[in-house]
């Protein structure tokens, strides 16, 4: 048994150390092959590699339950020496990457048969999903770090597939702006952070925190840092721009970006929240940005008429809330809904085809606004009965508690006309479902992050209820009355979001204007007084 075991562990972290490396060597003989045959076989083996990699981290997973079991299987011993950090928020990170990987790769292998961006598209999407598995699977932050800078360099090669695109080249370049300046200020976080514990390795690093509250003014600047480097890469206000402007990639682009790449700055929150103590500026910031960019956001999905630019805006949304909650101390939820919207994101696009038809179709009458208010409060009202029973599962959090209770009451307001009291009751009960559905993935997700119950400070508190009280008012008045005086006005603007994205939009075209392509020059010449 023990050599099985010993087995396992081992085999389980070779094939997280070879992976990457794996995948940078296919990215790197797929350029150099010239036959489709081969080419092919590189799909095809790129596509294994990240099966490989999903059973290799469930398997991790496995060892990691067995040892909090109280079975010594050695597996941080093992993984230390090899640079590896194999952790519940490692594992959970790296079986999300590997689905998503090869469903990505089986989709693009046929919606870009006969595509002139095919043979550009496989080695920088295998860079990008090396770089985010490297991420995810070190313990140093300078590798961290390095893996952080490839996957924004690798990825603004997808966005710039076809280089005769002049919109989705000056968008890239947008997004390449904006990138440097997160990669500026994680850089910062991370000097800042070895200059209070004088270490870079994760495991030393949470250990002297747990030991010692981690105090001081290096670790509040820190956390400013590294919050203007989520906000840069989950494209928050006003740094968003670029995210409305990428639609011109491919599809597959398109969701490796919404669906992993641009959870990457909750992810780095995630993993590096124990070595700050309590609620600390950057916080702060996450809350009141985050807050905001949500706000916004949801307005302006609201009122698009594109697709692809709803998902866009939805994305902008959602990142706004993952953010806002990190802000609020509300980890484990933070973590649920990182994992929930990249697979809720990767079908929206692979599967954005099929929601245009839907679209089209016609739409139930729904019930009269009064009944679906009444049902939705009564709703609410019993979620949040079993939460002040159950305070633990929103973090003892109140404006968490709200925040899960709107999203209880607010499924019941599309509720269509004609339903008998039974159909009912039927939906307020899948609505209610939501909670004990919550609970198991609380229950799941949980133990893969340090226990941190962050008390909620008087800021805190009071800009977490601004955000979610100014949103829901406007969210219902755009739902529910779209004509009303106080939204018709202003949906042009929230459509464009408010135009929050200009100033920096402008600077950063004064900045790459050398690096635009200029329109082909029409020289005209007078033949018999006409242009020709």
């Amino acid at each position: 048994m023990t050599n099985l075991l010993d087995a396992a562990v081992h085999a389980s972290l070779a094939a997280w150390l070879a992976l990457p490396v794996a995948l940078l060597i296919l990215a790197g003989v797929s350029v150099r092959l010239a036959t489709p045959e081969r080419q092919q076989r590189c799909w095809r083996i790129g596509q294994g590699l990240m099966i490989a990699s999903f059973a290799a981290s469930a398997l991790i997973g496995g060892l990691l339950v067995a040892d909090a079991a109280g079975v010594a299987t050695g597996l941080p011993e093992v993984a230390a020496p090899l640079g590896l950090y194999p952790d519940g928020l490692a594992v959970w990170m790296a079986l999300l990457i590997s689905f998503l990987g090869a469903v990505l790769l089986r989709f693009a292998d046929g919606y870009l048969q006969g595509d002139r961006g095919r043979a550009r598209f496989l080695p920088w999407c295998l860079v990008v999903l090396a770089s985010v598995l490297l991420l995810v699977f070190t313990h140093h932050l300078v590798v961290m770090l390095m893996a952080w800078f490839g996957v924004s360099l690798a990825l603004h090669q997808l966005l710039t597939l076809y280089p005769d695109r002049v919109e989705a080249r000056r968008a890239a370049w947008q997004k390449f702006a904006v990138s440097r300046l997160g990669d500026l200020s994680l850089l910062a976080a991370v000097g800042l952070i070895y200059h209070h514990y004088g270490n870079l390795e994760l495991p030393v690093l949470l250990a002297q925190a747990a030991a010692t509250p981690g105090e001081g003014w290096a670790l509040e600047a820190a956390s400013l840092a590294l919050a203007l480097a989520a906000l840069c890469k989950c494209a928050q206000l006003p740094l968003h721009g670029w995210l409305m402007k990428v639609m011109e990639a491919p599809t597959p682009v398109s969701a490796l970006l919404h669906a992993g790449v641009i959870n990457l700055g909750g992810y780095l929150w995630l993993r590096l929240y124990p070595l700050f103590d309590g609620i600390t500026p950057g916080h702060l910031m996450l809350i009141a940005i985050g807050g905001t960019t949500a706000i916004v956001a949801v307005m302006a999905m609201l009122t698009q008429a594109s697709v692809k630019h709803a998902l866009a805006w939805s994305t902008c949304a959602q990142m706004g809330f993952m953010l806002f909650e990190i802000g609020m101390g509300a980890y484990t939820l933070a973590l649920v809904h990182l994992l929930a919207h990249s697979l809720y994101k990767a079908h929206s696009f692979l599967a954005s085809g099929r929601t245009v038809r839907a679209a089209r179709t016609s739409r139930l009458t729904l019930a009269p606004l009064p009944v679906r208010l009444a049902m939705a409060g009564l709703t609410a009202g019993v979620a949040g009965a079993i939460l002040l029973g159950w305070p633990a599962l929103v973090s003892h959090n109140p404006v968490l508690g709200a925040l899960l209770m709107l999203a209880v009451g607010s499924t019941l307001l599309g509720m269509p006309a004609g339903l008998g009291r039974p159909q009912r009751l039927a939906l307020a009960a899948m609505a209610l479902s939501l909670v004990p559905l919550y609970a198991l993935l609380h229950a799941l997700v949980s133990p893969a992050l340090p226990q941190a119950v962050e008390p909620l400070t008087l800021a805190s508190g009071l800009l977490g209820a601004a955000v979610l009280l100014t949103l829901v008012s406007l969210a219902l008045l755009a739902m529910l009355e779209p004509r009303h005086a106080a939204i018709a006005p202003w949906r042009i603007h929230f459509r464009n979001g408010l135009y929050a994205h200009l100033p920096l939009e402008r600077a950063i075209d004064r900045l790459t204007r050398h690096r635009r392509p200029t329109p082909a020059r029409i020289d005209t010449v007078t033949v018999k007084g006409e242009w020709s």
